[in-house]
C-alpha cells in the first residue's frame, strides 16, 4: 500500500470511544422513532384495552384473549390506518379464529387438524380479498386457535372476541385520524441532525488539528446510515399511502418532496464521509488552512436549521439563505491559496453544500450558481 493510501485510511479509535459514538447515534435514532410512533402505539394500546374490557364485561368471557390481539394487529403502530387496511387485518383475524373454532368444535385438535384449518382459512382469505394481509392473518390465527385450549365463552367465544377487537380497531381508525407526515418528518429531523453532528465534529477537528475528532466525525457518519435509510423508507411508504388514500392526498406533494429530500441528504452524507476521510490526512500533515473550520461550522449550523424545517414542515428559507452564504464563500483559491490538499477539501464541501441547498428547496441550477466560479 502506498503512503498516500495509508494516510487516507482512518485509524481505528479505541473500542470504548467507537462504542460510545455508535451508541449515541443509535439512541438519537431510537428517540426519533419513539417521538414519531408514540401516539399511534398509545391509541392501539387503548383500543386493545377497550376490546378486552368489552369481551370481559359485556360478553362475560373469562379471558377474552383474541379481542386485544385483533385490535392490536389491526392497528399496531403503522401509519397506514385506512379503513380498508384495518378491515383486512381484522377480517383476517376473525376468519382464522372462526375456522379454528369450527374445526376444534367438530373434529378436535391435532396435527392434521392444524394443517386442515390452516389450508381452509387461507383459501377462504384468498377468495374474499386479493390483499396478502387478510390471508396471512387468517392462517396465523387459525394455527393459534387449534394450538390453544378453549377457555370459556362457548364454542365460538374466541371468534366473538376477535370480532369485538376488529370492530374496536375500525372505530379507532375512523375516530382518530393520523397525519402521515408526522413519522417521516420526525425521522427526517433526526437524520439531518446526524449530518449536522458530523460537520460539527469535523469543524472541531479541523480547528484543533485533532485527528481523533475528525475520525469521530467519520464514525458518526457511518453510524447514521440506518437513520437515513429509515427516513427514506418511511417517506416512500407515506407517499404511497397519500397516493392511495383520498383523505391524505392533500399531503402528497410534501411527502413526495420528503422522499426527494431523503435522497439528497443521503448523497450529502456520503459526501460528508468522503470529506471527513480526506480530512484525516490533511490534519495529520498539519496542512489545513484556518478558515476551513469556520466554513464547515457554518455549514453545520445551516444543516441544523434545515433539520428544524424538515421536522416541522416550515419553509426552509432561513436554512437556504444560510447555505447560500456558505456556498458563496467556497472559493478554493481564496480559502486555501496554493494549498492543493485544502483546496481538494473545499471542492468536496462544495458538492455537499449543493446537495443541502437542493434539499432546502433551491433549484439545481440555482444551487450550482451560488458557488463561486473556479
Amino acid at each position: 500500500m502506498s503512503a498516500g493510501a495509508a494516510a487516507d485510511r482512518p485509524r481505528a479509535l479505541p473500542s470504548r470511544a467507537t462504542l460510545r459514538l455508535h451508541l449515541r447515534s443509535r439512541v438519537r435514532a431510537g428517540w426519533a422513532r419513539v417521538r414519531s410512533s408514540w401516539a399511534l402505539i398509545v391509541q392501539a394500546s387503548v383500543a386493545a384495552g377497550v376490546a378486552y374490557a368489552i369481551g370481559m364485561y359485556v360478553f362475560g368471557h373469562e379471558m377474552p384473549f383474541f379481542a386485544p390481539v385483533a385490535a392490536w394487529l389491526a392497528l399496531g403502530f403503522s401509519l397506514d390506518r385506512s379503513v380498508r387496511r384495518v378491515a383486512e387485518l381484522a377480517g383476517g383475524v376473525a376468519i382464522g379464529v372462526a375456522a379454528g373454532d369450527l374445526v376444534v368444535h367438530v373434529i378436535g385438535s391435532g396435527i392434521w387438524q392444524m394443517a386442515l384449518v390452516l389450508a381452509g382459512s387461507a383459501l377462504v382469505g384468498r377468495f374474499l380479498d386479493r390483499g396478502p394481509m387478510l390471508t396471512t392473518q387468517a392462517g396465523v390465527q387459525a394455527i393459534v386457535i387449534v394450538g390453544l385450549p378453549q377457555i370459556g365463552g362457548g364454542p365460538f367465544g374466541r371468534w366473538i372476541d376477535a370480532v369485538v377487537g376488529g370492530l374496536v380497531a375500525l372505530a379507532f381508525a375512523l375516530l382518530t385520524p393520523t397525519d402521515p407526515r408526522r413519522h417521516p418528518r420526525a425521522l427526517a429531523q433526526a437524520a439531518v441532525q446526524e449530518l449536522a453532528e458530523v460537520l460539527r465534529l469535523l469543524a472541531r477537528g479541523l480547528r484543533r488539528g485533532s485527528v481523533e475528532d475528525v475520525e469521530s466525525a467519520l464514525l458518526t457518519g457511518r453510524a447514521s446510515q440506518p437513520a437515513l435509510d429509515e427516513w427514506r423508507d418511511a417517506a416512500r411508504s407515506a407517499a404511497e399511502l397519500a397516493r392511495l388514500a383520498p383523505a391524505h392526498r392533500r399531503h402528497r406533494a410534501e411527502l413526495e418532496r420528503l422522499v426527494h429530500e431523503s435522497v439528497l441528504l443521503d448523497r450529502a452524507m456520503r459526501n460528508a464521509r468522503v470529506l471527513t476521510r480526506r480530512s484525516v490526512a490533511a490534519v495529520e500533515d498539519e496542512q489545513v488552512v484556518p478558515g476551513l473550520a469556520e466554513v464547515v461550522e457554518s455549514a453545520a449550523l445551516a444543516t441544523d436549521d434545515l433539520a428544524g424545517s424538515l421536522g416541522t414542515g416550515r419553509d426552509p428559507r432561513p436554512a437556504r439563505d444560510r447555505l447560500r452564504a456558505v456556498a458563496q464563500s467556497l472559493d478554493p483559491h481564496v480559502l486555501a491559496p496554493g494549498d492543493w490538499k485544502s483546496q481538494s477539501l473545499v471542492l468536496l464541501l462544495r458538492s455537499l453544500v449543493v446537495d443541502l441547498l437542493e434539499a432546502a428547496g433551491a433549484a439545481p441550477a440555482d444551487a450550482h450558481a451560488a458557488l463561486p466560479e473556479l
